[in-house]
This record gives C-alpha cells, sequence and structure tokens, in this order.
C-alpha cells in the first residue's frame, strides 16, 4: 500500500444557500480544493452524500457533479453511510490511492437541506434509524437522542445544565470561523433558557440543518509536495459499525462502533488517545460529544462531561475539540459534515485556522458518526 496525503482543501459557508443547487455546491468545493492543490483533472470522484433523492430529487451525484465540473469520463461515484458519508467518501478515496488504483483522488462532501419543510427533513434523516422498530415508532434522532441524554444524566449523576460547555466551546470556536453558519458566542444563560424540543434536549444542544460543501484532493505521498508546500498526510482512516437500533446495543450508552473505529485508527496510526493534538467530533447533540470523546478514550465512562466541565475541551485544554464550530456552531449539512471535519482539521495542521490554532498541532482526529452510531468512521491527520 502506498502512503497517501491531502494536498488541496475546500469548502463553501455552511448555511442556506437558496440560491444554489446541490451540483453548484458540490462543484463550488471541488473547484477550491482543486486550485488549492494546482490541478486542473482527477482520476476519481467519490461524493458523500445522504440525502439528494429524498430532499431534492436528484441521485446519480458522481456523475452529476463530474459533469458540471468539466470532468467528464472520470470516475465519479456517491457513497452513502448516512450521517457519516462525508468521511466515507474519504475512506474509499483514501483506498484507491493507497492501493494504487488512482494518483489524484477528488472526495467531496455534499448536502442541501433547507429548501425543504422541517417536518420533511426530519422524516427524512430519521430513514438512517431502524425504520421497523424505530422511526416505525415515532422516533427521530432527536427523540432517541433525548433519551441517550436522560439516560446518562440518570446514570452518571449529571444536570441538564451541565452539557452548555459543549454549545458553549463549539460557538466561540466558530466565530473565528468565515464558513460556519452561526458565527456568534452563546452564554450559559441562553443555554439554560433555549427552547425544549424532545426533554432534556434544548435547541443549543442542537445542530442546525444546513446546506453546503466541503472537499479534499488526495494523491501518493510520494508526490505530493509537488502539489502543495503543506501536505497532511493520513496516518489512518478506519470505519465500524454497531447496530442500527440502540435497544439491539448491549450498553446504548456505549457508542461501540465509535471505540472499534478508533482503535483500528490507533492502530493503524500507531499512537494512541495522548498523541493527539485535537478531535473533531460529530456533535449532532451535546450528548454524542460526551458519548464520543469516552469511545475514543480521551475520557473514561461517564466523564465526557467531566472533561468539557473541566474547560479541557477548549483550544488551550487537553483535547481541543469542535475548533471551528462542530456541527453545533459550523452547521450540520448531514452527507457533507465529515468532509468538514477533515477540511478543517488539515487546516489546523497546515497552520491555516488563524484565531483558532491548535499550537503546535500535528496530529489531528475526527470522528463522523452515521445514524446514532451504527457507523462510524475516524480518520488521523498528520501535519
Amino acid at each position: 500500500m502506498r502512503d497517501v496525503s491531502i494536498i488541496g482543501i475546500g469548502q463553501t459557508k455552511v448555511g442556506e444557500h437558496w440560491d444554489k443547487s446541490l451540483r453548484e455546491l458540490g462543484y463550488y468545493a471541488l473547484h477550491a480544493a482543486m486550485q488549492d492543490a494546482r490541478l486542473e483533472r482527477i482520476d476519481s470522484l467519490f461524493v458523500g452524500n445522504m440525502l439528494s433523492g429524498e430532499l431534492t430529487g436528484q441521485e446519480h451525484l458522481g456523475a452529476i457533479i463530474a459533469d458540471f465540473a468539466g470532468l467528464k469520463g472520470v470516475e465519479a461515484v456517491k457513497v452513502e453511510a448516512a450521517c457519516g458519508s462525508g468521511a466515507a467518501a474519504l475512506r474509499m478515496g483514501y483506498i484507491a490511492v493507497a492501493g494504487g488504483m488512482a494518483d489524484f483522488v477528488a472526495c467531496v462532501g455534499v448536502e442541501k437541506m433547507t429548501d425543504k419543510q422541517n417536518a420533511s427533513v426530519t422524516s427524512a434523516l430519521a430513514m438512517a434509524a431502524d425504520n421497523d422498530y424505530e422511526a416505525l415508532h415515532g422516533l427521530s434522532f432527536v427523540s432517541i437522542n433525548a433519551l441517550l441524554m436522560r439516560r446518562y444524566m440518570h446514570e452518571h449523576g449529571y444536570k441538564k445544565e451541565d452539557f452548555a460547555p459543549f454549545a458553549i466551546n463549539a460557538h466561540a470556536n466558530a466565530v473565528n470561523n468565515p464558513y460556519a453558519m452561526f458565527q456568534a458566542p452563546v452564554t450559559q444563560k441562553q443555554f439554560t433558557e433555549a427552547k425544549m424540543i424532545a426533554d432534556p434536549i434544548n435547541l443549543l444542544d442542537s445542530s442546525p440543518i444546513a446546506d453546503g460543501a466541503a472537499c479534499v484532493i488526495i494523491a501518493p505521498t510520494a508526490i505530493a509536495r509537488e502539489f502543495t508546500d503543506k501536505p497532511v498526510r493520513i496516518r489512518a482512516s478506519a470505519i465500524a459499525t454497531d447496530t442500527v437500533a440502540v435497544h439491539d446495543r448491549r450498553d446504548p450508552l456505549f457508542l461501540e462502533g465509535g471505540a472499534m473505529s478508533a482503535q483500528k485508527a490507533y492502530a493503524m496510526a500507531g499512537v494512541g488517545p495522548h498523541d493527539i493534538d485535537l478531535f473533531e467530533v460529530h456533535d449532532a447533540f451535546t450528548i454524542m460529544s460526551a458519548l464520543s470523546l469516552e469511545a475514543a478514550g480521551f475520557a473514561p465512562r461517564g466523564k465526557g462531561v467531566a472533561l468539557a466541565l473541566d474547560g479541557e475541551i477548549s483550544l488551550g485544554g487537553r483535547i481541543p475539540i469542535t475548533t471551528m464550530g462542530g456541527l453545533k456552531a459550523r452547521g450540520h449539512p448531514v452527507g457533507a459534515t465529515g468532509m468538514y471535519q477533515i477540511v478543517e482539521v488539515a487546516t489546523q495542521l497546515r497552520g491555516e485556522a488563524g484565531p483558532n490554532q491548535i499550537k503546535d498541532a500535528r496530529l489531528g482526529m475526527a470522528q463522523n458518526i452515521g445514524g446514532s452510531g451504527a457507523t462510524v468512521v475516524t480518520t488521523i491527520l498528520e501535519g
């Protein structure tokens, strides 16, 4: 296998893009990444997306975006793994380059969600749950996470307001991210008084639906410096799965898929949690931040929230998370989210994160979660 590096990155601002189509968003991110890598042609295109057919009426995204980008003839396919689609697309691209099947691969994550009413989007998102045993009985993702959060609070003795540092930290970091949907801080008071959605989850526990696209260009590390002065090496890319339905898991409060995915990645990279300088968590809800921190080995069971309460997740903390706003404040265009995480880690490792730069960052990790933990993609990058 060949060593693989990121040679180009690109992204669009996350938000409500009423004037842009799905193909346009994908193209803008792809074009920006190709310009960054000083490339005019690629061998393959992998497009991470979850809901294009359901929300925009458009499938066949690989060919659609390749055609719109003037890349007719290139290998191009869509990759779907629920909210983990973005990082799964990178995984497919990584396999292609590492295996010698392609030299230059574009991995795009794209989603357009805001043209539909909230009820339609909620129903579409529920397709990532177990339809026969969860969605069919009225469980949405916010309600599934509310059940997890309530049980976590019961078992570990936390209060609702103890989860506030996750949201406060994410919004504080998004202030300096020009691509973020919400570039304003939030306070403890705002968190406490936020509108309840599914008790105990309120509005500020939850990431917003959004439109957006992000992209990386990858190539063999041996030739990476011909295209960039700041290649970012992919030290590990790993996927693991768990049951789709939460009630089928041995322990609903432990992301076994997240733990397996992280352990695979650590083994591949030859590192451990203590070596990681920053961690982009899949903070679709604040409870998932805690569970992901614990599954990845950054906190013992039941101590993920304590890590946040102690300030250890801030930019100057022991394990900075959501360094550019995360899903909570950057926004959560589901099929694109994993690729935004990768772009943000690469930005940190290239030393280009501005006021949010993690000092001396060398190893960064991202964990992209599909469903409520059924598919987990962990990626470790080195600057």
